[in-house]
């Protein structure tokens, strides 16, 4: 059988509650007080109505889910309808004809037609029709309206996935060829400090090896990468770079999207004059429940080209985890960004993120 020829389990409800119902009024108005003694009634005319009204509510949902096929969509419910209404009328008027007058002329358990009690019973099964229609349409809308908000939400997660793609591949490595330029210098003027520099450039190259398929990493670990990358800042620009970091031990074990600190004090570096008498200061902190880093604004006269690539790739990662509360803030003195945290035993539970994407979906960007 063709899935549109099977009842839902709300047109089965509503025949076994509204049948029996339609088979005492009905039998009520054929034989009237009759009903009450005579048992041949109930045996013989109440299962003939019972199968009658069977075969014509089947007709019913066999049109409406053929209607259905042919005009499926949300916005084809008033057509759909416009033509439901008319052939339901004719399907209760020939069911009812068929019942009345067929008794009629057969004198099935003595019935002589009475048109005021078929009239009043074709009323009937109109109201009560209409009622089991609007019940199955509202039911086949509301379904129709949350698959179209689900293929809504997937276009747009889509777009999502999209826009991340395209901005992990313009994300510019150039910090990796300054900090080539640097160890270079520091070879020849000081091969010790050009020797911890190359150690802590090694650290930050297996974080981002190590995370690259992550979707997430601990505040803990962010934290710890993130003296080894300021590290080889703080090697380049010496006192005219400073970090603060004041974040509670209880705070490190929530995680945050990897490699967003990075992509962050990167941004700050690349827009700001950094220099002994401006010297740049970069703040990481947390308040109501968010990682803030914050810093200084001292932007450059001749501003480097940007795309804002590394704030839409962060705020692309948090719309993929269905995260809400990534801001940014300039109030022309301080630059201010907010990352929520996420809980760790929300993430291990597994009901907070259940709806993430792959591994594949959300690769780290690579520098």
């Amino acid at each position: 059988m063709k899935s549109w020829m099977k009842p839902s389990r709300v047109e089965w409800i509503s025949f076994i509650v509204l049948m029996p119902v339609i088979d005492l009024l009905l039998n009520y108005l054929l034989f009237g007080e009759r009903l009450w003694w005579e048992p041949d009634i109930w045996l013989y005319s109440g299962t003939l109505v019972f199968v009658q009204g069977f075969c014509s509510w089947y007709l019913h949902v066999l049109s409406m889910h053929w209607l259905r096929v042919k005009y499926p969509q949300l916005n084809q419910t008033t057509l759909r309808v416009a033509i439901l209404v008319p052939l339901h009328i004719s399907l209760i008027f020939l069911t009812f004809a068929m019942l009345f007058y067929g008794y009629d002329r057969y004198n099935f358990l003595g019935y002589k037609l009475n048109e005021d009690n078929l009239r009043l019973a074709f009323y009937m099964a109109i109201a009560l029709t209409a009622i089991a229609t609007t019940l199955w349409e509202s039911e086949y809308s509301l379904k129709k309206y949350k698959e179209s908000m689900k293929e809504k939400e997937q276009v747009q997660q889509l777009a999502i996935e999209q826009e991340f793609e395209t901005l992990k591949n313009q994300v510019n490595p150039h910090f990796l060829f300054n900090c080539f330029n640097t160890l270079s210098s520091l070879i020849t003027e000081d091969p010790g400090q050009a020797d911890a520099f190359l150690n802590e450039l090694s650290k930050v190259y297996r974080y981002l090896l190590n995370n690259i398929e992550e979707k997430l990493t601990t505040l803990e670990k962010e934290l710890a990468f993130i003296e080894s990358f300021f590290s080889l800042l703080k090697t380049r620009y010496g006192s005219a770079i400073e970090l603060h970091v004041d974040v509670e031990a209880k705070y490190r074990h929530h995680l945050i999207p990897s490699l967003s600190l990075q992509l962050l004090i990167e941004n700050a570096v690349k827009h700001n004059i950094i220099s002994k008498h401006q010297p740049l200061e970069i703040e990481v902190f947390v308040e109501d429940e968010k990682l803030m880093v914050e810093n200084n604004l001292q932007r450059k006269i001749i501003k480097a080209v940007s795309h804002n690539i590394g704030l839409k790739t962060i705020k692309a990662k948090y719309e993929l985890l269905k995260k809400t509360g990534f801001s940014v803030m300039d109030d022309g003195e301080r630059f201010k960004v907010a990352l929520p945290l996420i809980s760790l035993e929300k993430e291990e539970s597994g009901q907070a993120m259940k709806h993430k994407l792959d591994k594949k979906k959300f690769n780290q960007v690579k520098m």
